[in-house]
């Protein structure tokens, strides 16, 4: 076997003991060696290990995954490649909201009275709704395809040019009058905006910042990426933000004009993300499918008990659970395009200009500026005290920000009655602005959080398909919660005639849709009051710090291949073995020890590659070691020929634990001779 030195990364995730850096081990070595996780800067590259670099100037840095794929990586992703992905995003989300925004307002007629679909503002709430939940569920069908079948890049282009662009294209068309019928083509308008359209901007959502961040080596510009995704976020709001301001302004004058900007700006977007192509990473899909309940594990061994399970599985489904806590703050979230509008059409406008669909940009300058106050400030002054908001605490202020905005929608919806009592005059749509604010510091606290633990507690090969899953719970589930308040409280949108028209001040003021307010309130002091309870943060923070300690679990390199296990009478084994040979399994029976502190894993060879001492076992000086075996260093750090390495630790605080196993030990080894050769190749 080769006893080169490698990097240890059998799961797709950067290895690294109890400190923040991951380890590099070698046989060649007799410590660790720390690896650097900014390497950005031709200086970090001397200090690297061969087995790092490729030897090519444009991309130095080399990484072998778990299956043997080699990936080269350049030293400023940022600069040299994310840089497309980034245009892409913003361009994309310039596309989405300036469509997303205005929505509401041309289907009820707002921008042309006289060619338009002619819906009631109920109706025309349920289509946007509708819309919305399409495209926050579309993007399972991205990952499925970008995490078993096409890879990201496919994904995003094949999505973009297939479905995006000639969603946009058709609902622009049928702001032409006469263009696509005689009269207004309901079913062309269908198409676009409850298929083609959402279909495209689900499928590319969960892709997107997933294929970003595969720009970076996974261990050694690993803290690079908390930097990409603030500058992706930032991307999405500055999007949000120019295409909010100026495809509601634009129409105010020329529907048409301005539904066909988002059609050139994604045309754009999609021409320079095929530009950076040749400079991409593009790593190969998994193939896998069972990945939303974990795979049960065989036992094969009597002695399985000395190595037990933790209490959480990583799948799938663990996130979908964590993800259903921020729905209350999401149906929030969810009112800026349907009944904000609604309410803000039969207001006055801002400075003669800035209407309903504008005001949403409030929410989008909100992202930005809370976002850098609780990034910059905030949280490092919190951590200069030792103290950590807890994820669910995140999501309850979150909650309770949302609850908040629909608290001030609440009291404007007061001033538009008793001004239209009074005197019938107009309340001006500026006092609409606080809502959006509160929507927009909530985002910052739920939907970012939602967003981290999705990707730390989802497994490594389905990175794309987390993504989806909390994009599905932030959009998707409650959108169609949104769908089906609106049906059960439909009566609160009629005016006095009975039907659902609110266009115009009088008729909004015949309606109850305070009272709809009201009742998104309450869920909202809902998802406060579940945020908070003690077993849901301590549920949530036990699956953070078992996906922490899995990800800083040390393993033996899968490169190195194992030799099949001989028996007397010349039998291998071959069929039986391969789960014991599965690096993965490893890495889940080794983190069972790091924080059971459990028992040894005895392996028919007879070592003990992690566990107790011997000397634990016995009250004795360790067996003299067979330099063919492995090689023992100092700091109680075993290395192993073919480059792995497994740290020998003790865990004083759970000896208890390890009880039962000692027992079945001392029994099992009653009688024999530790010093004799022959052990090392007895199976218990």
């Amino acid at each position: 076997m080769s006893t080169s030195p490698r990097i240890v990364h059998p799961s797709g995730d950067a290895p690294s003991t109890s400190s923040d850096k991951p380890m590099f081990y070698s046989t060649s070595m007799p410590l660790e060696v720390e690896l650097p996780a900014n390497v950005s800067t031709e200086e970090q590259l001397e200090s690297l290990p061969d087995e790092c670099l490729t030897g090519d100037p444009i991309h130095p840095l080399l990484f072998t995954d778990s299956r043997g794929d080699n990936y080269k990586y350049h030293l400023n992703p940022m600069s040299y490649s994310v840089i497309y992905i980034l245009i892409v995003e913003l361009l994309e989300r310039f596309a989405f909201y300036g469509i997303n925004y205005t929505q509401a307002a041309y289907l009820t007629g707002a921008y042309n009275r006289n060619w338009n679909a002619n819906m009631e503002a109920v109706q025309a709430s349920s289509y946007v709704s509708v819309s919305t939940a399409i495209a926050y569920t579309m993007p399972f069908v991205g990952a499925l395809l970008a995490d078993c079948f096409l890879g990201e890049y496919y994904t995003i282009a094949g999505g973009a040019m297939l479905f995006y662009i000639p969603g946009l294209t058709l609902i622009a068309l049928t702001t032409i009058p006469e263009c696509l019928g005689p009269t207004f083509n309901q079913s062309a308008l269908r198409w676009g905006l409850l298929a083609l359209w959402p279909i495209g901007t689900g499928s590319v959502k969960s892709v997107v910042n997933v294929f970003g961040a595969k720009q970076f080596h996974p261990i050694l510009q690993s803290s690079l990426i908390e930097s990409y995704y603030v500058n992706f976020y930032m991307c999405i709001n500055i999007g949000a933000l120019a295409g909010g301001v100026i495809v509601p302004q634009v129409a105010q004058y020329d529907i048409t004009t301005a539904y066909f900007i988002p059609v050139l700006v994604l045309t754009l977007g999609v021409f320079l993300f095929l530009l950076g192509t040749p400079k991409y990473v593009r790593t190969r899909p998994q193939g896998q499918f069972q990945l939303w309940t974990p795979k049960p594990e065989k036992k094969k061994s009597p002695y399985e008990f000395l190595t037990p399970s933790p209490s959480t599985d990583f799948s799938l489904m663990t996130v979908l659970k964590i993800s259903l806590l921020v729905i209350p703050f999401n149906i929030a979230y969810s009112q800026m395009a349907t009944t904000f509008i609604v309410q803000g059409i039969v207001m006055e406008k801002l400075f003669g200009c800035i209407d309903a669909a504008t005001m949403n940009n409030a929410d989008s300058v909100a992202v930005l500026v809370f976002g850098y106050l609780i990034g910059n400030m905030l949280y490092p002054t919190l951590a200069k005290c030792n103290i950590k908001l807890a994820t669910t605490h995140k999501f309850a202020i979150g909650s309770a920000l949302g609850a908040l905005a629909i608290a001030w929608a609440l009291l404007v919806e007061y001033k538009i009655h008793s001004r239209f009592a009074e005197s019938g005059g107009k309340v001006n749509v500026a006092w609409q602005a606080m809502s959006y604010v509160l929507i927009g510091a909530g985002e910052i606290f739920a939907v970012s959080a939602a967003y981290e633990v999705a990707f730390t507690a989802s497994p490594p090969e389905a990175k794309a398909l987390a993504s989806a899953t909390n994009l599905f719970c932030i959009g998707g589930l409650p959108n169609i919660a949104c769908i089906i308040l609106y049906q059960i409280c439909a009566s609160w949108f009629h005016n006095a005639h009975g039907t659902s028209s609110l266009s115009h001040l009088h008729e909004y003021a015949e309606s109850k849709v305070y009272k709809y307010f009201f009742l998104l309130f309450l869920v909202s002091c809902f998802g406060v009051f579940v945020n908070l309870l003690p077993s849901v943060r301590d549920w949530v923070t036990t699956i953070e710090e078992e996906a922490a300690a899995a990800m800083k679990t040390p393993m033996p390199t899968p490169m190195t291949p194992r030799r099949p296990i001989r028996h007397k009478g010349g039998a291998v084994d071959s069929e039986e073995d391969d789960e014991e040979k599965s690096a993965l399994l490893k890495a889940k029976k080794h983190e069972n020890y790091l924080k059971y502190g459990s028992g040894p894993q005895l392996y028919k060879q007879g070592s003990f590659r992690a566990g107790i001492l011997w000397e634990m076992a016995k009250n004795k000086e360790p067996p003299k070691t067979k330099p063919s075996k492995y090689i023992q260093y100092p700091q109680g750090l075993t290395m192993y020929k073919g480059g792995s390495s497994v740290p020998v630790v003790r865990n004083p605080s759970q000896e208890a634990q390890t009880t039962r196993g000692m027992e079945a030990l001392e029994k099992a080894l009653e009688g024999k001779n530790l010093d004799d050769p022959e052990l090392s190749n007895t199976t218990l």
